[in-house]
């Protein structure tokens, strides 16, 4: 919950968090949380991925581009590589979906030209197997 609530302090609240059936998304602590934070937890059904597609797709890269083509020798080696792919991820790599600019590149711009990026903020969420 920390995390959450550290990205909620940075982005603001998500009226809506879209999640997979994970335990740590169907815990106590989370419905707690979403609860005295007035988040609603939308699950989505079991089997179907197609229900979290962006997620979906963001674990698909993060596993081809970073997890299969690295070997990490400890846990500190794969932090400083899993946080390289997502500074390269973030920085850098140029996303279809923002008309192929990297996601920094594209809030950048949008804020340049006074517009909000982040009008109602929305997590989603799945387990990355």
């Amino acid at each position: 919950m920390t995390t959450l609530t550290r990205v909620c302090e940075q982005r603001g609240k998500p009226r809506v968090i879209k999640a997979d059936n994970g335990s740590e998304f169907i815990s106590k602590a989370m419905d707690k949380w979403a609860n005295e934070n007035e988040v609603e937890i939308d699950f989505s059904r079991p089997g179907k991925p197609t229900d979290n597609a962006q997620c979906e797709s963001f674990n698909g890269r993060f596993r081809q581009e970073c997890l299969n083509s690295h070997w990490f020798l400890s846990f500190a080696d794969a932090k400083e590589k899993i946080d390289a792919w997502r500074t390269y991820y973030n920085e850098v790599r140029p996303h279809s979906a923002l008309k192929w600019q990297a996601p920094a590149e594209y809030a950048r711009q949008h804020l340049a030209e006074g517009q909000n990026t982040n009008l109602e903020p929305e997590i989603s969420t799945s387990d990355p197997d």
